[in-house]
């Protein structure tokens, strides 16, 4: 006769756990399936990730990759695009390829580290809000709440002016005004966490604070919180290109949303300079929805419920209506 019941492997958020008496005291959660399920077997996360890498490249290997001067004036003013310039001169006679080029690196720089400054905020609010519970709870929420009701361009507005219209000051200002739903969202998987079994059984054991947070809670966390910051990835470099648009982001840093800034001021569409205009917004629109497809895919993975029920986006089709009639 068995000591004890089978063990059993039960499928949690992308993860393994065995419920038996020789369970183990974590859930393990494996990034070669997730990779897997993301990027092998969904095609528009593919897509996305591709698109999203060949943009970092193309923002790294800029000095190599334009043609010309992101700065020199090469031709007449808004000379159409030919052989010569495949994307045309903008109102000072520079190259719009070189700029594109070079823009992409400042608008990847601020997507990337404007995300990783709201992940660090909304991450450690979320964490702590979430594990301790009770007026630390209470009191953060708050603030996040005071937060949330900033209005956001009043606030870039007050933070350009007063400490000036630098690359750092854009990305602060973006990671302090959306860390706000990644605090949320940590905190609701944590105190989810909070109360499973086998953190209650570490808690019991002795463990301290910062070794359930670590061991037992983190690694819930985390792959929840790279789905979210690719999302956010998404809005800051939407947040930037605004910014931008508004005239309050470093004037000596060509970014995608200076150059449509530039081809307001320099009366573009007057000139049916279409070219001044359109690929800086392809450009937003294209790495936004890559970022999104991406996030949304991890979100899919990591979070099962999401698929199941009400919560998940169904195609909706007619049916023919023969099949209607053979359904009375």
């Amino acid at each position: 006769m068995s000591s004890g019941p089978p063990d059993q492997i039960v499928p949690l958020n992308e993860a393994n756990v065995v419920v038996g008496p020789d369970a183990p005291a974590e859930i393990t959660v494996r990034p070669r399936s997730l990779i897997r399920i993301v990027l092998l077997e969904n095609r528009a996360a593919m897509i996305g990730t591709i698109i999203l890498v060949i943009t970092t490249l193309i923002a790294i290997f800029a000095g190599v990759l334009a043609p010309h001067s992101p700065t020199e004036q090469i031709g007449p003013v808004y000379a159409p695009p030919s052989s010569k310039w495949w994307l045309g001169l903008d109102d000072g006679g520079v190259d719009m390829l070189s700029q594109m080029i070079y823009g992409a690196r400042i608008s990847m720089i601020v997507g990337f580290a404007g995300a990783a400054v709201a992940m660090i905020i909304g991450g450690g609010v979320g964490i702590i809000s979430g594990y301790f519970g009770g007026r630390t709870d209470i009191a953060l929420m708050r603030v996040t709440d005071y937060f949330l009701v900033i209005p956001d361009v009043p606030l870039m507005i007050v933070f350009a002016a007063v400490f000036g219209r630098s690359l750092l000051n854009i990305i602060i200002i973006i990671g302090i005004i959306y860390w706000t739903s990644t605090a949320r969202l940590i905190r609701a998987q944590v105190k989810s966490v909070r109360e499973r079994v086998y953190v209650k059984r570490a808690q019991s054991l002795g463990a301290g604070h910062n070794r359930l947070i670590w061991k037992h809670v983190m690694p819930q966390v985390v792959p929840l919180l790279v789905a979210n910051t690719v999302l956010t990835i998404a809005t800051a470099i939407f947040a930037e290109t605004y910014i931008a648009f508004l005239g309050l982001s470093d004037p000596t840093k060509s970014s995608w949303g200076r150059l449509i800034q530039n081809s307001l001021t320099g009366g573009a569409i007057f000139h049916n300079a279409w070219w001044a205009v359109v690929p800086p917004g392809l450009a937003v629109t294209v790495v936004i929805l890559a970022c999104t497809m991406i996030g949304q895919a991890l979100e899919d993975a990591l979070n099962p419920r999401l698929k199941v029920g009400h919560l998940s986006v169904r195609r909706f089709r007619v049916r023919p209506f023969s099949a209607r009639l053979d359904t009375r």
